[in-house]
């Protein structure tokens, strides 16, 4: 089984030399945007640029995040590229209702993945995430999700944070990434929510530049201490003896090692 994705590095479409360079930054999935990082008077540019460079299979997987589908690009962003050779999945913005998911699955065999950025998306997140088997992920934008709710601080939005982990779980998705950090030079700030959302069910996160990356995988990754502690976990259950006891005295069961066995499936990574 492959590795779920932990870095996705989001880049402009209409600057198609960065594109390349982002194809080589070590990132797990690019993802080409065509909505919020590209002006509306090179929107067309972007959509050409982007499927110019994918006529051809990609290095590593390769995403585009269209225009939300209630404007004016979004239908020529799916006619233009939704069944090109180097493209791997679609990324929907602005996503508030199953429908838009259902109708862009009637245009492409791609894999979708849907953003929910603002209080209907999250209302109906658990109806998103069932919306269609083309579906493979849900996620948050930040930025508009805080615009719309009118929150200040972090925490206002970790209600909206575990909905959507609640609902992809419910709905037999992986595990959300999280939303982008905004400042790229903060790296230590970066580490910091990472942690946080990993302790909120998050898996991996979006970045908008190759330093992040680095940052966010260590995050991500377990560390040696966890990997010999579920290690110690798989070893113990093999002896099929139901709930026992660890020699520290914790009690293992079915959820526990389960739990194990996820940590366990991201060190094929190392």
């Amino acid at each position: 089984m492959t590795p779920l994705p932990l870095t996705w590095l989001y880049v402009p479409g209409d600057r198609p030399h960065v594109v390349a360079k982002a194809l080589v930054a070590g990132a797990d999935v690019v993802v080409v945007d065509l909505e919020d990082a590209v002006a509306p008077d090179r929107k067309a540019y972007a959509r050409e640029a982007t499927a110019e460079f994918l006529q051809d299979p990609q290095p590593v997987p390769v995403h585009v995040r269209v225009n939300s589908l209630d404007t004016e690009w979004a239908a020529a962003d799916l006619a233009r590229l939704a069944r090109l050779p180097g493209l791997s999945g679609l990324r929907l913005p602005k996503v508030t209702s199953p429908d838009q998911v259902r109708h862009v699955a009637t245009a492409t065999p791609l894999p979708l993945y849907a953003l929910l950025e603002s209080a209907l998306g999250i209302e109906r997140a658990h109806a998103i995430a069932c919306a269609h088997p083309s579906l493979r992920g849900v996620s948050l934008g930040e930025a508009d999700l805080r615009a719309d709710l009118g929150v200040r601080a972090d925490a206002g939005l970790d209600w909206s944070r575990s909905r959507v982990v609640v609902a992809a779980r419910a709905a037999g998705l992986a595990p959300p990434t999280q939303s982008v950090h905004p400042d790229i030079r903060d790296l230590d700030g970066l580490a910091a929510s990472c942690a946080r959302g990993r302790t909120l069910g998050f898996l991996g996160r979006a970045a908008i530049h190759p330093r992040q990356l680095p940052v966010i995988e260590r995050a991500y990754l377990p560390t040696p201490s966890e990997i010999e502690h579920a290690e110690t976990i798989i070893k113990a259950a093999a002896t099929n003896e139901g709930a026992q006891a660890l020699p520290d005295g914790r009690f293992i069961d079915a959820a526990v090692v389960a739990m194990a066995q996820r940590t366990l499936s991201l060190t094929r990574r190392r």
